[in-house]
């Protein structure tokens, strides 16, 4: 019996999404579909798992409105539209969806912007089950690179090929595919992976010949990262049992990026077992950094201020670590960037810092 494949399973649950709709309307029903609640105080620890999920709270896309109508109506030409791309074997972005919708034929189905229909792809992919890659639908490219002692064997449209993570790449490191799943792992000298948050800091490091000195696998997030990003990340310290660090700006808004790897975002905590990897750690910029160091600061804006008052509040960053860092800050009411650290000199970063905050961490 041959095996269902990831496409062919999308399609199936796109198809019976709209025949619910369909039976829904033929019983003399109010057509809807219901989701979880997308906000803080709906998500929830799963012990078993270990990553945070949505809770039980749920809010209804009903036709029971004008507004709602439309939601529906323009979910089903989204998903009659990525039914026929998956029979076609063709992809699209998210962007590509926006203005595609431009040419469907009811114009209450166009979409008034790229949130809206980015909004309706994660609604599909919760009630689904099946997420977006598989859906064949790409992100813009987020340019997110690794570098490090790492072999991989990816499927291109020409076939496979082999890569060395170090040695077959630029300066620019290798590129991480949409679909990080298409990677296979050959083999690997990797004691550990290093997140970074700055392209800055990035080549820092690797100019410093960090990546070769520490056997380090140097991930750019290139700011929040993508989807793509944060699944090979997990691949990487599921498979290869590689400890994970993250290093970001010592802000709030760094905190998040810091969050979406270990934790999970809220908008995409229904697909955090595939996404988060909760034994990651973070590295730095800390608010004590900036007090043992005398770092370069700025002032915490009132929007920095109010984004650690609401992380006080967020589940996610209720530990008595982040408790005491986040409080700190609001005590000294400053910020600092990673390139603050060169203020101690150029290799500061990669031959005191790191190395200490990686000893301290057990990492190295």
């Amino acid at each position: 019996m041959s095996t269902q494949t990831n496409e062919e399973r999308a399609r199936e649950q796109l198809i019976d999404l709209a025949a619910e709709f369909y039976d829904q309307f033929a019983g003399g029903q109010i057509p809807e579909m219901t989701l979880p609640t997308r906000t803080k105080s709906n998500i929830e620890y799963d012990k078993d798992s270990g990553v945070w999920v949505y809770g039980d709270r749920t809010s209804s896309r009903s036709a029971n409105s004008v507004r709602g109508a439309r939601k529906l109506l323009k979910a089903v030409y989204t998903i009659e539209f990525l039914a026929q791309q998956l029979d076609e074997d063709r992809s699209s972005t998210l962007r590509e969806l926006y203005y595609l919708s431009e040419s469907w034929d009811n114009t209450e189905a166009h979409f008034s912007d790229q949130d809206e229909s980015n909004q309706l792809i994660e609604d599909l992919e919760i009630v689904s089950g099946v997420t977006r890659e598989d859906f064949h639908m790409r992100p813009e490219e987020s340019g997110a690179t690794l570098m490090g002692p790492l072999q991989i064997r990816e499927q291109t449209r020409r076939g496979e090929r082999e890569i060395h993570c170090q040695e077959d790449v630029g300066e620019g490191g290798y590129q991480i595919p949409n679909n990080p799943d298409t990677i296979e792992f050959l083999d690997n000298d990797i004691d550990f992976v290093l997140c970074v948050e700055t392209g800055g800091m990035r080549d820092r490091l690797i100019e410093n010949g960090f990546d070769e000195q520490y056997n380090c696998l140097v991930v750019h997030l290139k700011g929040q990262p993508a989807r793509a990003t944060r699944r090979i990340i997990k691949r990487l310290h599921d498979e290869l049992d590689l400890p994970v660090t993250v290093f970001c700006d010592g802000d709030p808004w760094s905190y998040r990026i810091y969050g979406s790897v270990a934790y999970g975002s809220i908008k995409s905590a229904h697909l955090s077992e595939y996404l988060a990897t909760p034994e990651a750690e973070y590295i730095g910029i800390q608010p004590q950094d900036i007090v043992d160091y005398d770092l370069p600061t700025d002032p915490l804006a009132d929007s920095d201020i109010n984004a650690l008052e609401s992380e006080l509040t967020d589940p996610r960053y209720q530990t008595d670590y982040w408790e005491e860092q986040i409080e700190l800050q609001l005590d000294i009411g400053k910020k600092a960037e990673q390139q603050a650290l060169a203020a101690r000199g150029l290799d500061f970063v990669t031959e005191t810092y790191l190395p200490e905050r990686l000893d301290s961490m057990d990492v190295i």
